[in-house]
């Protein structure tokens, strides 16, 4: 079933692995960046997480709530244990979510959840409207807020329409999104983040989402410093899985 999701995606695949790392990209992204993860994790089998409206599913309508996002995944989706969630700024909240879901529907879980650069889910930090502006608006919000804007896209104007969708859908799914008062997940935590990143400060909260272990560690950079110390970063996430 998991081979068969159109929700996944795997470039090395690996039926002996002692693991599977399942990782929930950020907004807008896709899940290649995390795939090429494999060459550094060979006793790890690597997916990553293909939403509509992206990549070869390009076609379909993007979801733009964390609801529909979760039902659609599991749905489709068997998680091969053992295993472990890693999910970058929104990804870590969609994983947050996903494994929220497969306890409430007394599935295996996550051994860990590794959540990158995204605020504890139930804090009210500001959400300022980004997904109803413009094309040119959105994703020069997004640029001057986050980074990491492929630099495709600058010097491509002629794509902008073809990305566009997926953004918006990310950004609406991240600012309507409701935060749900849950008993703690009984699954260690580690939270990771860049040190002159806005949403650092609020990393340490999501110690109350767990009743086991919740370790926080940060790593020079801002929001995609997994991108500017790719080998600090990995040292850092080879251990953890």
């Amino acid at each position: 079933m998991t081979t068969r999701s159109p929700w996944l995606l795997c470039r090395h695949k690996r039926p002996q692995a002692r693991l599977r790392l399942y990782c929930f990209p950020h907004s807008g992204g896709s899940p290649g960046e995390y795939l090429r993860w494999a060459d550094h994790l060979p006793d790890v089998e690597v997916w990553g997480i293909q939403a509509p409206g992206r990549g070869s599913r390009i076609a379909e309508p993007p979801v733009t709530s964390v609801q529909a996002f979760v039902d659609g995944l599991l749905d489709s989706t068997e998680f091969i244990a053992p295993f472990v969630f890693f999910g970058h700024s929104l990804g870590g909240l969609t994983a947050f979510e996903t494994a929220r879901a497969l306890r409430a529907a007394g599935r295996p879980l996550p051994e860990r959840l590794v959540l990158s650069a995204y605020p504890a889910p139930h804090l009210n930090h500001p959400r300022s409207p980004l997904h109803t502006l413009g094309d040119d608006e959105l994703l020069a919000a997004i640029d001057e807020r986050y980074g990491g804007l492929p630099d495709t896209l600058r010097q491509d104007p002629g794509l902008v329409p073809l990305v566009v969708p997926a953004y918006r859908a990310d950004f609406t799914l991240f600012e309507t999104y409701k935060h749900e008062p849950q008993p703690p997940l009984d699954i260690p935590l580690s939270v990771l983040g860049g040190e002159s990143d806005l949403t650092t400060p609020l990393l340490p909260e999501w110690r109350q989402h767990t009743s086991s272990d919740c370790t926080l560690r940060l790593l020079p950079g801002g929001h995609f410093y997994l991108r500017e110390r790719p080998e600090d970063f990995m040292n850092v996430l080879r251990r953890l899985v």
